[in-house]
């Protein structure tokens, strides 16, 4: 494969640019999906709007397996690029996307068997228990097309094509715009299928996607090779991909859970602090929009370089993304000091929430910029192939500093003793890591780094 996106050769800057612009729209597109969905499911009333609201923790695992797997294709196929060994790369994306497949069909079979006692251990009661049977057995179906469309995108990204999986995200969400209100509410000729709509309107658009996404893998640009069985690759390719998808997964659950674990802090304080914080996260969900966006791009350029042996451009172009992160989120963040109380007023009429929002507003942002740090250094550790370091520093952040910090916040200062915890552990932890990427390295020895290579030629059909 040809360096035909640059990542090998052309200005460091200039590729991080062009290769983040587009993810950033892939990025805002995912965040109008579910915009979206629960903007006309709300318009069918509480139960409803409860209903899927119940769904979203079950959504965001099969979302993170997603990204965890994700995260190993893109790693480990831009090694495999940058390092010239394009068969190899071929194979690996195909046994990817198998094991991608088997996994998330099981998981959706096991999930469809068990929605009602699931749910029910969530706290669902009996009247949204049918509601969320409609929604999540028709989603459980469309999961497998979801996450291969997912993997698939970052099998794209990995040679440095960020423009089509984001025109294809593009036009999946521009699907589901048009179809959710014809399929919910039953305008025209469609049938009104409620909450059961959205469902379908997402899995088709889904199907759309992943089809255009595999016309492009498979034969427009021959990133897929349809391998014989073979036992010993299969798991030599799955042990490989599982390295880094494992600690990834997991390291995508570690936020909610430590989200979770604030609000239940919150809500002993005061309700009223709770709503703030929710409605904190999404704010902080588009705020730092550059830094998932670059993140998404620094991957690739760092593995395919890693791969072609260029390891002083690899760690050039960690540096630059850490710098450039810093200063531009401390730049976004200086209109906040003038808009945080407009913007808390956006979100709540209450007096108390607009309070504890404009507080948040003001205090967590302004450390945005060493957590850009933390997150760009925590997936650059997976090019790296140290998934377990990135998943300590991780558990180390938010689990020995963070938490424990919350809880005497609190004890001592209440909703803002709590709150001033997160930037004060942002900014410890933004300088620590920047001090790391200094330092940082492949591992000596790369055990789980080594693609199947006896008799390959030999396997692969029409070699």
């Amino acid at each position: 494969m040809k360096d035909r996106h640059g990542l090998l050769t052309q200005p460091i800057g200039r590729v991080l640019l062009n290769m983040s612009l587009p993810n950033l729209i892939g990025i805002l597109t995912i965040l109008g999906f579910s915009l979206v969905d629960t903007f006309f499911i709300s318009q069918l009333g509480t139960e409803s709007l409860a209903a899927i609201s119940f769904t979203f923790p079950v959504t965001l695992i099969i979302s993170s397996i997603a990204i965890g797997i994700g995260a190993g294709v893109s790693t480990n196929l831009g090694r495999l690029i940058g390092g010239g060994q394009a068969d190899k790369a071929k194979v690996f994306l195909h046994d990817s996307l198998l094991l991608t497949f088997m996994l998330t069909a099981f998981i959706s079979m096991l999930g469809s068997l068990c929605i009602g006692p699931l749910f029910s251990l969530l706290g669902a009661n009996d009247s949204s228990l049918p509601l969320i049977a409609d929604y999540m057995f028709i989603w459980y179906l469309g999961a497998p097309l979801l996450v291969l469309l997912m993997v698939g995108n970052q099998g794209l990204r990995a040679t440095g094509d960020t423009r089509s999986p984001a025109k294809i995200m593009m036009l999946a969400a521009l699907i589901n715009l048009i179809l959710d209100p014809l399929l919910i509410f039953g305008i025209g000729p469609f049938p009104r299928l409620e909450i059961q709509g959205a469902a379908i309107a997402t899995i088709i658009s889904w199907a759309v996607a992943l089809s255009l996404s595999s016309y492009l893998l498979i034969f427009k640009r021959h990133l897929v090779e349809f391998a014989d069985f073979n036992i010993e690759r299969l798991k030599c390719n799955w042990k490989q991909l599982a390295h880094i998808a494992q600690p990834a997964a997991l390291m995508n659950l570690l936020n909610p859970l430590a989200n979770a674990m604030i609000m239940a802090m919150l809500a002993r304080i005061d309700h009223g602090a709770v709503a703030a914080f929710g409605a904190g996260i999404r704010i902080e969900s588009v705020l730092l929009i550059a830094v998932m966006a670059l993140s998404s791009s620094l991957v690739p350029f760092i593995a395919q370089n890693l791969g072609a042996g260029q390891t002083e451009r690899a760690r050039d172009a960690l540096l630059l993304s850490l710098k450039f992160i810093l200063v531009f989120q401390t730049l976004l963040y200086l209109p906040l000091l003038l808009l945080a109380e407009p913007i808390a007023q956006l979100f709540s009429g209450d007096p108390q929430v607009v309070e504890w929002l404009s507080f948040y507003i003001l205090m967590i942002p302004a450390a945005y910029g060493p957590l850009g740090i933390v997150i760009l250094m925590a997936t650059s550790l997976n090019a790296y192939h140290r998934p377990m370091s990135s998943l300590v520093l991780n558990v180390c952040r938010l689990f020995l500093i963070m938490l424990p910090l919350a809880a005497l916040g609190s004890y001592l200062g209440g909703v803002k003793g709590l709150l001033l915890a997160l930037p004060i552990t942002n900014t410890l932890m933004g300088i620590a890591c920047y001090v790391l990427a200094k330092k940082i390295s492949e591992p000596e020895q790369m055990k789980h780094t080594q693609t199947y290579t006896p008799e390959i030629n030999k396997k692969v059909k029409g070699s």
